[in-house]
């Protein structure tokens, strides 16, 4: 609480420094002002200290500008910003408010600034109460003294108590506040209860002590003969002078209480915009009456809780609400991928209301392929989760299409682009052949990946990339670049958005050094390290999103064998031709047979190359082991023409005639099978037997 003489500011100079009667506290209300939106909230009582009229005040301050003078308000909004530019936790000031009948009156006012972790203001919550008695009394200076210590303890329990509600953020959270134990010392009460309304019921959610509340009443109609009924039904406070008072007007729940000494009781209505949404009951054993000030001080109270209450109601609503929507646009399930193990997980940011665009998402491709993909949309609000939703099903059915990942990305920007939405997204998407560990990975904007390694070591591939989705569209920047890696067996690619590797303080690739040595720590099993890590963001906090995928590459001991692959070519498109050149590669060193990686991908190019330039169509390639009496890798490339290949001495310049040569050379065997219309190159390689 401001200092006595810090908070007399702006009063006549024939004016005592020290007012001489204490406030007549029938006048005192409570505000709430969210420095980030700008909305100043107040209570009843408040509006009434400013004469604001229904419908004259919007919940911004400029609206009560006609209810302040003008030298008033400069000398308010000096105190206010002194205050919040020195750093101090509250302030006090009296000014002068003009009624609408010209008259003008003084009221005081104190708050307390709520400060960030970074000392940002971003709220102050405080009282308002008339001084006009208070400063216009010119009683003896102790008798003033004493009423002046009264007035300050009376209003430093309203603001203490506002104070502490200030950091409640869920109902739970202001039941909590008030059932803590200095919360009675605070309310000078025996025990307390408090209610909430439900259904035409109030039911108990808090007693203080323990086991204080009376057995049968933890849930009763508000019609029923009970002073908490009869505060939610008047919405007005009951006060119970003594206990013969008590026991006449409650008949049936004072011989409940009598073991509990109770010699006086306040019930107070808990009132949000004019409707009841609860009550809370104080009860005294060793007082009798209240004085006006002290109703008027407990009527406080009760609209600061009530204020606290609503606020709290609100946020789960929309926080429910806004985490439903989200968690409604992620994948309900991961489907089950041959060949690998996949761990996926979710954690909303802590505090508010926010929710982020982040998103995660598994599709099941042919061949024994699937696409993994991460993602975060610019926003945190619903807008952000709905956009994120269309752009996972719009990805997923791009993937599905059979486009080439680069294609997918580019897709997928020019559907934001022109969705009507002024948001873009980062993404990233890599699909996966887990037969050869071939990883085609785009990236749009979005934080590289990580894979760890069988050994426990871990790294960061740096994938060159494009512009953030609807980015690239807006600015005719569609080219995506593929950038492929070989995931061994036994290794896991981690994919994450930024939540988790941003931290306040560092820059990102501090944050990827933290975190590849956190993974490089982390247990094998890819559900037990996704644990880890969302539990490690969940221990340093933050205001964002962390959505993240684990996808592990069996050991060839955990998958089933596979001894076929094929691809697909069409002419013109050398993204296939490259993807084609991968899996062969891939394959050809998952089955055992490193030594001949080059020739047999030699091989393989020349005949795909050939089948793309001499013929019309597509061509087809299949890769297979053939078991016998000796281990082979046949190499097979369908095409659509029927004329048969033939071999040729190289020309003079010596650049072409060389392909059937080199098939001879570096194969075991080959041929030429007819197939429909069209033919089969087919060759072999012999190698050794797996150990």
């Amino acid at each position: 609480m401001a200092e006595r003489g810090a908070s007399a500011l702006s009063l006549p100079d024939d004016w005592p420094a020290h007012p001489d009667s204490i406030l007549a506290l029938n006048r005192m209300g409570s505000f709430d002002w969210d420095l980030d939106t700008g909305l100043f909230s107040m209570d009843a009582q408040a509006q009434e200290i400013f004469d604001v009229r229904p419908g004259e005040y919007d919940g911004h301050p400029e609206s009560l500008a006609p209810r302040v003078p003008s030298a008033e308000a400069h000398r308010l909004d000096s105190v206010v910003s002194q205050a919040l530019k020195d750093g101090s936790e509250n302030y006090g000031a009296y000014f002068r408010i003009r009624r609408h009948d010209g008259s003008l009156r003084w009221t005081h006012t104190q708050g307390c600034i709520r400060r960030d972790e970074t000392g940002r203001p971003r709220r102050i919550i405080g009282i308002l109460r008339d001084a006009t008695e208070e400063l216009s009394d010119s009683a003896g200076g102790q008798e003033r003294a004493a009423q002046d210590a009264a007035r300050r303890e009376q209003t430093n329990v309203v603001q203490l108590t506002t104070a502490a509600l200030a950091h409640a953020r869920t109902v739970q959270d202001v039941i909590d506040v008030v059932k803590d134990t200095h919360g009675l010392s605070l309310f000078g009460s025996t025990s307390l209860v408090l209610g909430l309304v439900e259904a035409g019921r109030i039911r108990l959610v808090a007693e203080g002590p323990a086991g204080s509340f009376v057995t049968g009443t933890r849930v009763t109609r508000i019609d029923e003969p009970y002073p908490m009924s009869e505060a939610v039904r008047t919405l007005s406070p009951c006060f119970i002078e003594s206990p013969e008072d008590f026991a006449e007007r409650f008949p049936i729940l004072w011989p409940h209480i009598t073991d509990l000494k109770i010699t006086s009781a306040a019930y107070l209505p808990l009132v949000a915009q004019a409707r009841p949404i609860g009550a809370m009951g104080l009860l005294y054993s060793d007082r009798r009456g209240f004085s006006p000030e002290e109703r008027n001080v407990l009527v406080a109270l009760g609209s600061s809780i009530a204020q606290s209450l609503q606020r709290a109601m609100l946020y789960e609503q929309e926080k429910d609400l806004a985490q439903g929507l989200q968690q409604a646009m992620l994948p309900r399930t991961i489907p089950s991928v041959p060949g690998a193990d996949v761990a996926v997980r979710y954690r909303s940011a802590r505090l508010g209301l926010d929710i982020g665009g982040d998103w995660y998402d598994l599709i099941p491709l042919p061949g024994g392929r699937v696409g993994a993909v991460i993602g975060d949309v610019q926003g945190h609000d619903t807008h952000a989760a709905a956009v994120m939703g269309q752009l996972r099903i719009v990805l997923r059915a791009y993937a599905a299409e059979g486009h080439t990942p680069a294609t997918v990305m580019a897709r997928a920007s020019v559907f934001l682009h022109e969705l009507d939405t002024d948001r873009f997204a980062t993404c990233l998407y890599a699909e996966a052949d887990l037969s050869t560990g071939v990883v085609q990975v785009v990236r749009a904007g979005h934080i590289d990946p990580l894979v760890r390694h069988s050994d426990g070591t871990c790294h960061r591939v740096c994938v060159d990339g494009g512009l953030p989705l609807g980015l690239s569209a807006e600015f005719g920047s569609l080219e995506y670049p593929v950038a492929a890696l070989e995931l061994d067996p036994e290794q896991t690619l981690l994919l994450c958005t930024d939540g988790l590797v941003e931290r306040p303080g560092t820059d990102l690739d501090e944050g990827m050094q933290t975190l590849t040595g956190l993974i490089a720590a982390g247990p094998d099993d890819v559900r037990e390290l996704a644990d880890r890590l969302i539990d490690m963001a969940e221990e340093r906090g933050g205001d964002d999103d962390v959505a993240l995928l684990l996808l592990r590459r069996k050991g060839l001991a955990d998958r089933q064998p596979c001894g076929r692959l094929q691809r697909h070519v069409a002419p013109g498109d050398p993204e296939a031709l490259t993807e084609a050149r991968h899996m062969i590669r891939a394959a050809v060193r998952a089955w055992g047979a490193r030594e001949r990686c080059d020739e047999v991908e030699l091989v393989a190019d020349e005949l795909i190359t050939n089948a793309l330039m001499h013929t019309e169509g597509a061509a087809i390639v299949t890769l297979r082991v053939l078991t016998g009496t000796d281990r082979r890798l046949r190499v097979e490339v369908e095409d659509t023409s029927s004329a048969l290949p033939r071999r040729l001495e190289p020309g003079e310049s010596g650049l072409s005639g060389r392909g059937l040569m080199l098939v001879d050379r570096l194969t075991d065997v080959w041929g030429v099978d007819a197939r429909g219309g069209g033919k089969c190159l087919w060759c072999e390689f012999v190698v050794p037997e797996r150990g």
